[in-house]
């Protein structure tokens, strides 16, 4: 099938310019002025919108189950909801299943992702270091093209890791082209402090907030960058929210290291003021590490004005706030109404990217490219999807989104497109709305009609992460 998108205003993470996309296979075959629309090709006239590179969200948890709790978005739904907010392509987590091996947990996670309407790839998430992991961790990056390995330093007897094994974890990913990427908060600390606040009967929403201070995820954040500084590692730090961790970030980078930090979106609009919600409803914003108070959200923004953030991701772990019709298993009400049971994370991989063009681009505060570099080049380029995936030039994949970059309207949890009930961005006013998308130069989402189908993306191999 051959396409053409005529007029648009094409903004890469390095040139903003007007001009004309040709697709053939898949992929941009031409890209110019004034390219000839044949008899039989399949025009898009683009006049007044921007033509981006399909967004890229390297952090997200689809149909993925803890012991008590499982995520509610399928590839499926969460991926149909991906589209319609302009992501194209997510790098999944998949859990290492405890006691087995990093082959059969990635086989397992294909299964579930085999239904995906966009393109995915998979970071492998490690619990249990044992004799042959390197070894699998080595074929992993050399045979199916997993190269990004993620650890845990919080969340003590479940997904925690100590010292020793991040440092195994790096060396064997390092001499294969891979990177690690850490979730970095104490959990020794924060253990502590939550088990005060249960038996004083601390149970309400805020108090998650409380019991998961900066000081928590910046003292991890730095002694991972030690860890990494050691082996020479590629190191990328997840949900960044703190103003020490993103110090701890910003100090590295000038000494050099190959370390580099993704935010979430909900960090950079969200404060903790979010947990003084009546009732139950402060669960909503229960995902770690939690939301901060406004200082750190400056930070945050000052942090991707310097370059120090690289990415803007969106940890969309997805838990419905009602237990119906999904089951309570799939809701934050799977733990009961104590903040330490309820289901640990949040939505957002439609929002991504009309919340961060209205309040980044519409606001002031970051130019188009640097909008696409956060949300498309820069995670392509990191995690070994570059220059397929992330960029538009001749050779990449025809992955387009097509904006309105004047459209008013407001953001309402009713009309999202996957399977929550709620969004954390409900009544916010955007500026700049999506009206078409493709993936691999087919047409999935127009206006709000759906032409994407289940199964209709494919598994990305990538190559070696961690590099610029």
């Amino acid at each position: 099938m051959r396409t053409l998108i005529k007029n648009g205003r094409i903004v890469t993470a390095a040139d903003d310019y007007m001009a004309d996309i040709l697709i053939e296979d898949g992929r941009i075959a031409a890209i110019g002025h004034n390219l000839a629309a044949e008899n039989g090709l399949e025009t898009h006239d683009a006049s007044g919108l921007l033509v981006l590179p399909g967004g890229v969200d390297v952090h997200t948890h689809l149909d993925s189950e803890s012991a008590t709790s499982h995520t509610v978005d399928t590839f499926a739904s969460g991926g149909k909801a991906a589209a319609f907010g302009g992501t194209t392509t997510v790098v999944d987590f998949c859990n290492q299943i405890r006691g087995g091996s990093l082959p059969a947990s990635l086989e397992a996670w294909r299964k579930r992702a085999a239904c995906t309407p966009i393109d995915v790839g998979a970071h492998m998430i490690i619990v249990d270091f044992g004799p042959s992991t390197a070894a699998e961790m080595e074929r992993l990056m050399t045979e199916e093209g997993v190269t990004s390995f993620k650890l845990f330093t919080a969340y003590p007897g479940a997904l925690m890791v100590d010292d020793g094994t991040l440092l195994q974890a790096m060396r064997a990913a390092g001499r294969h082209g891979g990177q690690i990427s850490v979730h970095c908060e104490n959990g020794h600390i924060i253990q502590m402090l939550v088990a005060e606040a249960v038996a004083a009967g601390n149970l309400a929403p805020r108090h998650h907030m409380l019991t998961r201070p900066p000081v928590a995820e910046g003292e991890a954040t730095q002694r991972v960058i030690a860890l990494a500084e050691v082996t020479g590692t590629p190191l990328y730090i997840v949900h960044l929210s703190a103003r020490q961790s993103l110090e701890a970030v910003a100090g590295a980078r000038r000494r050099g290291l190959a370390v580099h930090a993704e935010t979430c979106t909900h960090y950079l609009f969200l404060t903790d003021a979010e947990y003084d919600r009546p009732g139950f409803e402060g669960a909503k914003v229960i995902m770690s590490p939690p939301l901060r108070a406004a200082e750190h959200v400056e930070a945050l923004w000052r942090g991707i004005a310097a370059g120090d953030l690289s990415a803007v991701s969106t940890d969309h772990c997805p838990y419905t706030f009602a237990a119906e019709p999904y089951g309570a298993k799939h809701s934050k009400r799977a733990g009961g109404e104590a903040f330490h049971k309820v289901p640990n994370g949040a939505p957002g991989i439609e929002e991504r990217l009309h919340v961060l063009y209205s309040g980044g681009v519409a606001a002031g505060r970051i130019s188009p490219s640097r909008f696409v570099d956060l949300t498309a080049t820069a995670p392509a380029k990191l995690f070994g999807l570059y220059p397929k995936k992330g960029t538009i030039a001749v050779g990449s994949d025809a992955d387009l989104v097509l904006l309105d970059p004047e459209e008013r309207w407001t953001i309402r949890a009713a009309d999202g497109h996957g399977r929550m009930d709620y969004t954390l961005f409900e009544g916010f006013a955007a500026t700049g709305r999506i009206k078409k998308v493709f993936l691999r130069g087919a047409m999935i989402v127009e206006g709000e009609t759906w032409h994407g189908r289940e199964g209709g993306g494919q598994f990305i191999a990538r190559g070696p992460s961690g590099r610029m």
